[in-house]
Parts: C-alpha cells; sequence; structure tokens
C-alpha cells in the first residue's frame, strides 16, 4: 500500500511546483506572469489504459466542499432588483469578500484598488457598484480564471468572450476594465450615453444589432439568456454572491445590534435570520440553528431560512436535518444550485451515488459550466467503477475551467492509477 501512496505522490507533486511569488501576501500586488501557474499538461481524451485496482482504491480524489456561506435575509424578490441603483455593501465588506474566497486573486491591482474601481466608476452612472462588482466575481470566479479569458486582458465580464476559446477584448489599465463592464450595462438598461468616454467595443454593435436589449433592460435577473446564454439562473445566482457579501460579521456589535432586532420585531423571520447569521459566523451552530428554525416556523417558504437552517445542520453533523431541509427548499426554489450541490455531497458522502449524480445532472442543467458539479460527477463515476464515463467527466471540468486545482489533482491522480 505504501508504493501506491508514493506513487500518487509523486504524479501529483507537480501541483505544488509554483513560483514562491505565488505564496505572497493577498495584499501584494505581483507582475501576474509570476503568479499564474505553469502550462496546464495536456491528457489523453480517452482511456488506454487499465486500471490498477488496487492504486485507485488506496487514493483519495478531490473536490470542492460545500458552500457554507449563509444568506442573509432581503425583503425584495431577486425579480425587482435593478442594475441601477445605490451600493448596499460597503467597499469593506467587499474586500473581505473577495479575499476570503480568493486570498490569492489574479489581477493587476490590489483588491482594494479593484473594488474602488467598481464603486467609482459604476457610482458616477447610476449603477450599482456591489452588484455589479458580484457579476465580475461570477465572471472570473472571484478572479481566479481559467476559462477563455486571462488575467492580462483586465476584461473582468467576458466582453467578446463568445465561446470556443474566443478570448474576447483586452484593456490597458483594470480601471478601463472595470468602465467597459459598466457602460456595457448601461447599454442594456438605458438610451443615454454613458457619461465617460465610451471604452466598451460592443456598446454600439449593442444600439446598432439589438434593439430587443439596448435600454430595455432594467433589472439583473433580466439578464439570463441576454448576456449570458443560456444563463438561465444567471441573475440569480449574481444576486445570491451579493447577499452572501452582506453577512454581518461575528462582531459583538453585531450581535448587539442582532438582539435589538429581534426584541423590536419579534415576529420578523428576517431579524431572526439577521441574529442567526451573527451566531453563525462566530461559530455559535447552536444558537443560530434555533434561530433559522424559529425564522422557518415563522414564514416556512423562507429560502434563506432554510438554506441556512441545512447548512447550519450540516455544521452540526445533522445530515439528515440537512437533507430534509433542502428536500423542502428545492421543491420551494427549484433553480438554487448551490442547495443541488450540497444535497448531493450528502448522498455522494452517504454513498447513494446515482442520487448525487441525479443532484449534480439538475444543476448542471441551470448552470451547464458548474465545473465543481462536474468533477464530482467524475468521482462518483469512480465510485461506482464506472472509469472511462469518469475520465470523460474529468476531461469535461477542464474544458470548462482549465485552472481548477481539483479537477487537475484528480487527471494527475487518475493517470497514477493506470498499469
Amino acid at each position: 500500500m505504501r508504493y501506491y501512496h508514493s506513487l500518487i505522490a509523486a504524479a501529483t507533486a507537480a501541483l505544488f511546483f509554483l513560483p514562491q511569488a505565488a505564496f505572497a501576501a493577498p495584499s501584494q500586488v505581483l507582475p501576474l506572469d509570476q503568479r499564474t501557474l505553469p502550462g496546464r499538461p495536456s491528457f489523453p481524451q480517452k482511456l488506454t489504459q487499465e486500471i490498477n485496482k488496487k492504486a485507485i482504491q488506496a487514493v483519495h480524489f478531490q473536490y470542492a466542499p460545500a458552500y457554507d456561506t449563509p444568506l442573509s435575509a432581503v425583503d425584495a424578490a431577486p425579480e425587482s432588483i435593478t442594475i441601477l441603483g445605490q451600493a448596499e455593501a460597503t467597499q469593506e465588506q467587499m474586500v473581505a469578500f473577495i479575499n476570503r474566497r480568493n486570498p490569492m486573486p489574479k489581477l493587476n491591482c490590489s483588491v482594494k484598488d479593484i473594488v474602488r474601481y467598481y464603486y467609482e466608476e459604476a457610482s458616477l452612472e447610476g449603477v450599482r457598484p456591489d452588484v455589479a462588482l458580484c457579476q465580475a466575481l461570477k465572471e472570473t470566479g472571484f478572479f481566479a480564471y481559467g476559462g477563455d479569458v486571462s488575467p492580462q486582458q483586465n476584461n473582468f465580464c467576458g466582453l467578446g468572450a463568445t465561446g470556443n476559446h474566443e478570448p474576447g477584448y483586452s484593456f490597458d489599465t483594470p480601471q478601463l476594465g472595470v468602465r467597459a463592464h459598466i457602460q456595457h450595462l448601461l447599454v442594456y438598461t438605458q438610451y443615454e450615453r454613458p457619461k465617460q468616454k465610451l471604452v466598451d467595443p460592443r456598446y454600439t454593435h449593442v444600439v446598432n444589432n439589438r434593439p430587443d436589449l439596448h435600454g430595455k433592460v432594467h433589472h439583473w435577473t433580466k439578464l439570463n439568456g441576454a448576456w449570458a446564454v443560456p444563463g438561465k439562473n444567471y441573475g440569480q445566482e449574481i444576486l445570491m454572491l451579493w447577499r452572501e457579501a452582506q453577512s454581518p460579521d461575528s462582531s459583538a456589535i453585531s450581535l448587539t445590534a442582532a438582539q435589538q432586532k429581534v426584541a423590536a420585531q419579534p415576529g420578523s423571520a428576517s431579524a431572526y435570520i439577521y441574529r442567526g447569521l451573527v451566531y453563525y459566523q462566530q461559530g455559535n451552530y447552536n444558537d443560530a440553528q434555533r434561530d433559522f428554525d424559529a425564522a422557518v416556523k415563522l414564514v416556512p417558504t423562507t429560502s434563506e431560512g432554510l438554506y441556512n437552517s441545512a447548512i447550519t445542520a450540516a455544521k452540526l453533523g445533522q445530515t439528515k436535518t440537512a437533507r430534509q431541509a433542502y428536500d423542502k427548499l428545492l421543491k420551494l426554489q427549484p433553480d438554487f444550485t448551490q442547495a443541488y450541490y450540497n444535497r448531493a455531497l450528502i448522498h455522494y458522502q452517504a454513498r447513494d451515488y446515482n442520487e448525487a449524480i441525479t443532484d449534480l445532472q439538475r444543476l448542471l442543467a441551470i448552470e451547464s459550466r458548474q465545473v465543481d458539479a462536474q468533477n464530482l460527477i467524475g468521482l462518483c463515476h469512480i465510485a461506482q467503477k464506472k472509469y472511462d464515463e469518469a475520465w470523460q467527466d474529468f476531461a469535461a471540468a477542464a474544458a470548462i475551467n482549465s485552472a481548477n486545482m481539483n479537477v487537475l489533482a484528480n487527471q494527475f491522480i487518475f493517470m497514477a492509477c493506470l498499469k
């Protein structure tokens, strides 16, 4: 058995041969060529050798953990949130959110600078800067990239990246890339031209050739199928990130404010959710669970309460309770992609691989470029000893995001298990 562990260690060692600069502090801005991985190795399209069954049973494949950031309660439905408007999340919240999700973003400026550019450029044009920034986070994978667009392009919203390895447009500076993003939102949202000098190379194209879109898209969810194709849940995914970013912190000040909310509004589900968020951030999962359950009791259809209850139950090791909460949530909101992934993980860990695959396929039907779902399907097929299918699953995942380290590790590990 020791032999197989040595084999895997040797095969995956290349994953960690990163330049020393890659381990610099997140606040230090380094040239991008010092922070990117070397060229990705290519793998055969199909399995050409037999599997060493002893080896594949001795290794551990990699997958993304469950989503575990609770959601703040909002009074407005996603369909009512407009593209134009003022920020609700602060710049400090957005900086912390990005650093929490990706401590080493691939940017040509600091995280504070990119956030400031979004707040300056979007506010000048009347666009919600916090939500526009969340759109950039979705498009770039929190500035991790890995798709057709490269970090060097300063293209934060996929402008001109139409698929089939088309990288789209490049901008000289991060601020100009942000400005182009905001201007492209404006051409969808209003007829008036931007206040700043035009830098969006697709602005005139939309004006001249897309009368169905120009000036007619006023809400984030109306970008579904318009900005992203098919993008069935595109706007909702952006708004989910926006809500995550606004979660309160674990400070005593936040808890005092939360206690006051509950005391002033004892019948308010959102007040209980807010206090539950503070308890959750403090690691006090039992009290958090009680508050989330209280919110669900007050409003059984609250998606935030059900989702937060589910992830908290998982933290407490109550997988059955978590699964039941996801069951209720997905009946109410069948496009909740994070819930599908988390429930699939519960099935996978319980060795119920068919149910896990079903959930992951439902997720991919909503968000076809969800690399973590495609990767986990590969792990389910390995567990079912469907090795040819698993190999193709990892290839499909790599085609979605070539920089995903779980996928790359799994391909290396899989290669090491061939005879």
